[in-house]
């Protein structure tokens, strides 16, 4: 699933929390189809996992974090803490990745990832999300969706550990995007 895709399942009128829920729902599912998995199909789930997180991050750090900083009280502090949960994520899916679904270390390393990203979600839905619903209009939260629907479009498609900071993912986000197309073209051509 490419960026595009991702971001072509969120309705247009959707309030940016309930579309990050939902990408919350979905990272569980594939979760689960990656643990089940074998094979070509375990690495197809993973694929489609590692896209997911990369568009959704990307698009937390670039529309959500700012928000959070100047909404939520302790913003500061909330999206530093989040921001930090994700930039490790970054760098293990990286690994994960280059280490390949084959590998005899991918699930160990895979269930640890999971918990993790599991715990960051439940961060961000406890500590970050209920905050900025409630500083924010029923139309600024649509308007906040729109911004993470064209996120995720410019999104790349493979973590980037280097880019650990908002301004970083606005200033290498579009080139890594590029790259992650071609290279996603060039393995579904194969």
């Amino acid at each position: 699933m490419s960026a595009g895709d991702i971001a072509d399942t969120i309705n247009e009128n959707t309030d940016a929390i309930d579309i990050l829920l939902n990408q919350h729902s979905q990272i569980k599912e594939l979760f689960a189809m990656v643990e089940s998995g074998q094979g070509e199909a375990r690495q197809r789930e993973f694929d489609h996992l590692r896209a997911l997180l990369a568009v959704h991050e990307t698009a937390e750090e670039e529309v959500v974090r700012p928000v959070t900083r100047s909404s939520v009280p302790n913003g500061d502090q909330v999206a530093e803490a989040r921001m930090s949960e994700e930039n490790e994520a970054k760098e293990v899916l990286a690994k994960l990745e280059k280490m390949g679904c084959d590998s005899p270390e991918f699930m160990p390393k895979f269930l640890e990832f999971k918990k993790s990203v599991l715990a960051h979600a439940e961060h961000e839905e406890h500590d970050e999300f209920p905050g900025i619903k409630a500083t924010k209009t029923p139309e600024e939260l649509m308007k906040m969706g729109k911004k993470i629907k064209m996120a995720e479009k410019m999104a790349p498609t493979h973590p980037h550990p280097g880019a650990k900071t908002t301004s970083a993912n606005y200033l290498a986000g579009p080139f890594a995007a590029m790259l992650d197309k071609v290279r996603d073209h060039m393995k579904s051509s194969k």
